[in-house]
């Protein structure tokens, strides 16, 4: 029961951290120096994307459900929650690339957005 609850906890955590990796940089908009925090994430997260690795924490999570009596699955966290959520197929090579282009388009046009924002005052 507490491994179970640790690995929900993960993927919490892990969903959290994807959605401030897609649009994190809105802090910056009001907080300047969230950007020294935001910018690594985005940069992992579509480093991720880009090179085909598993996020760490999805082998968390797996070996927390493992020991709870669960049995784990294969291939990542975007792959097995929110893909099938976006697209009806199984995540490719080139979704993954797009995945990681679309994250960086997103945050080009926020940071765009807050430099314009600092150079105006």
């Amino acid at each position: 029961m507490v491994y179970r609850l640790l690995a929900d906890a993960v993927v919490l955590g892990h969903l959290v951290f994807v959605a401030f990796v897609v649009a994190g940089g809105l802090l910056c908009l009001r907080w300047p120096r969230a950007g020294y925090v935001h910018l690594p994430a985005a940069i992992w997260g579509i480093a991720i994307e880009w090179s085909g690795g598993v996020c760490p924490l999805t082998p968390l999570e797996n070996g927390l459900r493992r020991l709870g009596g669960a049995a784990g699955y294969g291939g990542g966290f975007v792959e097995h929650y929110l893909i099938p959520v976006l697209y009806p197929a199984a995540l490719t090579r080139g979704t993954q690339l797009a995945l990681g282009v679309v994250v960086l388009g997103v945050n080009v046009v926020i940071y765009a957005m807050c430099w314009r924002r600092r150079r105006a005052a």
